[in-house]
C-alpha cells in the first residue's frame, strides 16, 4: 500500500522514448537508412532492357542477378542476423548491417564497370558454373552482400521501432517508415533512367555509383542514432552488453518454440506469398510496361514509379487507423484481393487496351494493396510473439520471405523465356504467363489472410483491436511500482 502511494505521489521517469522529438528523430534516422537501401535495391529495375543490350545480360541473367539479393539470407544468414539482434541489440546490428549494404554496394558498382571488362577476373566469371556474363555473376555476389545487410536492417528497424513506440504510435511509425522506403522506390524508377543517359551515352555505372554514395550516408545516419538508443538504454537500465529487452534472454532453442508455432507459419506463409508478387513484379514491371505499350524504358519508369507513392501516402493513414481503431487482419484479406485484380490486369487487359488510363489504375490500385498489407502485417507480429525473441521473430519470417523472393524472380525469367522462345528484342516480350503467376500468388496469400482472421476471431490475438493501449502510462507506472 505504501509503495502505491509512493508511485502516485513521485514523478513519472520520463525516458527518452517519452519525448516526441526524440523518437520521431529515431524514426527519421533510421527510416533514411532504408530510404537509400530501397534505392539501391531497384536502381536496375528500370534498366533490365539496356543491361541486355550493353551488357549480353538475358532474362535468365537478370533472373539470377535479382534472386540472388536473397540468396545467402535464404541460406542461413538471416536466421543468424535474427540471433544478432537479440543478442547484440540495434545498434551493434544496424550498424554492421548497413556497412555489409555499403560493401555490397560496392562491389556491384566495380562488376557494371569499364575497368572489370577483359580482367582475369570477368573472363574466370564468365567460363565458370553457367553461360552468364562474369559482369552479371559478381554483380549478383555484390547483390548477395547487400542483401544480407539490407534483409538485417530490416529486421533491426522493426525491433528498433518496436522499442521507441511502444504502447504509442508504433502502427503509425511503422507505416511512415515504410512510406519514406517507397519514395524511395519512387525516386529511383524517376531517377534511374535519367541518370543512365547522363553524359550521352546510355550507361548503368552512373545510377548504380550514386546510390552506392546514398548508402554511405544512410550508414552515417544510423551512427547518429545509436548515441540516442544508447542514451535510451541507459535511462531504462539496460545491460552494457546488450540491450536488455525482458526479464528473460534469448535461448537458441526459442528458434525451436518459434518454428514450431502454427501462427508464425500463418504469418510466415502470407508474407512470403504477398511479397513475392511484390518485390520481383518490381524488377520486371518497366519492361513489362515497356512490351504491353510499346514506350521507351523511361516512359515505363515514369508509369510505374507512381505505384510506390500511392504505397506512401496511404500507409501512414493506414498505420494510424491500425493503432486507433484496428482491423489488421481483414486489411490483409482486402491487400490480396486487390493485388489479384492489379496482376490479372496486367496479364489480360493492358495488352489488349494497350491503355494507359487503365495501366495507371492498375498501378495506383496495386500501391493501394501494398499500403494495405505491409502496414498490418509488421505491427501484428509484436502481439503474436513474445518480446524476448521478437527480433528472431521478425528475421525468421523475413527467412521465409527471402525464400520466395530469392527464387521468384530465377521462375519468372525462366517462365519469360520459355513463354518466348526465339525472341531476343528486349521489346517484344509476351508477360501474360509471367503475371498470371504473380496472380496465382496472390490466390494464395489471400487463402493465408482468411485463416488468420479465423484463426484471430477464435483465439482473440488482438490483429483486429487496435495498437495503442489509452492506459499504457498507468500500466509502465504500476510496473516500476
Amino acid at each position: 500500500m505504501e509503495k502505491a502511494n509512493r508511485s502516485m505521489t513521485e514523478p513519472v521517469r520520463q525516458l527518452l522514448s517519452d519525448k516526441a522529438w526524440a523518437r520521431w528523430t529515431a524514426l527519421a534516422l533510421v527510416a533514411s537508412m532504408m530510404l537509400f537501401a530501397y534505392m539501391f535495391v531497384d536502381v536496375m529495375s528500370p534498366l533490365q532492357s539496356l543491361v541486355q543490350t550493353q551488357r549480353g545480360w538475358s532474362p535468365d541473367a537478370f533472373g539470377y542477378y535479382a534472386g540472388a539479393e536473397y540468396i545467402l539470407n535464404v541460406f542461413g544468414f538471416l536466421i543468424l542476423a535474427g540471433i544478432i539482434l537479440d543478442k547484440m541489440g540495434v545498434r551493434f546490428t544496424g550498424t554492421l548491417s548497413a556497412s555489409l549494404m555499403v560493401g555490397g554496394a560496392f562491389i556491384k558498382l566495380y562488376a557494371l564497370t569499364n575497368a572489370f571488362e577483359g580482367t582475369a577476373l570477368e573472363v574466370w566469371l564468365s567460363s565458370w558454373w553457367t553461360a552468364m556474363p562474369g559482369s552479371a555473376k559478381l554483380a549478383a555476389l555484390g547483390f548477395m552482400i547487400f542483401g544480407c545487410g539490407c534483409e538485417m536492417a530490416g529486421i533491426t528497424v522493426s525491433k528498433t521501432l518496436a522499442k521507441w513506440f511502444e504502447g504509442k504510435e508504433m502502427a503509425l511509425a511503422m507505416g511512415l517508415e515504410m512510406a519514406i522506403a517507397r519514395i524511395g522506390v519512387f525516386a529511383i524508377f524517376s531517377i534511374s533512367p535519367r541518370l543512365a543517359d547522363w553524359g550521352g551515352t546510355p550507361s548503368v555505372v552512373t545510377p548504380v555509383a550514386f546510390c552506392a554514395c546514398l548508402l554511405c550516408v544512410g550508414l552515417l545516419c544510423f551512427i547518429v542514432f545509436t548515441f540516442m538508443d544508447s542514451k535510451l538504454d541507459r535511462e531504462m537500465g539496460a545491460s552494457k552488453v546488450a540491450e536488455a529487452e525482458s526479464d528473460e534472454e534469448f535461448k537458441l532453442s526459442d528458434v525451436g518454440a518459434i518454428f514450431s508455432s502454427k501462427l508464425f507459419w500463418i504469418i510466415a506463409m502470407l508474407c512470403v506469398l504477398y511479397y513475392s508478387a511484390i518485390f520481383p513484379f518490381q524488377r520486371y514491371a518497366a519492361n513489362m510496361l515497356q512490351c504491353n505499350l510499346g514506350i521507351t524504358e523511361t516512359q515505363a519508369s515514369d508509369i510505374f514509379r507512381w505505384f510506390p507513392i500511392g504505397a506512401a501516402c496511404l500507409t501512414p493513414f493506414l498505420g494510424w487507423f491500425l493503432d486507433n481503431k484496428g482491423k489488421g487482419a481483414s486489411m490483409l484479406i482486402c491487400g490480396a484481393i486487390l493485388m489479384i485484380v492489379c496482376h490479372l490486369t496486367f496479364a489480360f487487359l493492358v495488352p489488349a487496351t494497350k491503355s494507359e488510363l487503365l495501366t495507371y489504375s492498375a498501378i495506383v490500385v496495386l500501391g493501394i494493396s501494398f499500403s494495405l498489407v505491409p502496414a498490418a502485417l509488421w505491427p501484428s507480429v509484436p502481439k503474436v510473439m513474445d518480446k524476448r525473441f521478437l527480433g528472431s521473430a521478425y528475421s525468421l519470417i523475413f527467412w521465409v520471405q527471402n525464400i520466395g523472393l530469392a527464387f521468384v524472380p530465377i521462375i519468372i525469367g525462366k517462365v519469360l523465356t520459355a513463354s518466348n522462345p526465339g525472341v531476343t528484342d528486349p521489346m517484344k516480350y509476351d508477360y501474360t504467363a509471367p503475371m498470371c503467376v504473380f496472380a496465382s500468388l496472390g490466390v494464395l496469400a489471400l487463402i493465408f489472410g482468411l485463416i488468420l482472421k479465423a484463426m484471430d476471431a477464435r483465439h482473440h490475438y488482438g490483429l483486429e483491436k487496435p495498437n495503442i493501449v489509452k492506459d499504457y502510462e498507468e500500466m509502465r507506472i504500476d510496473g516500476e511500482a
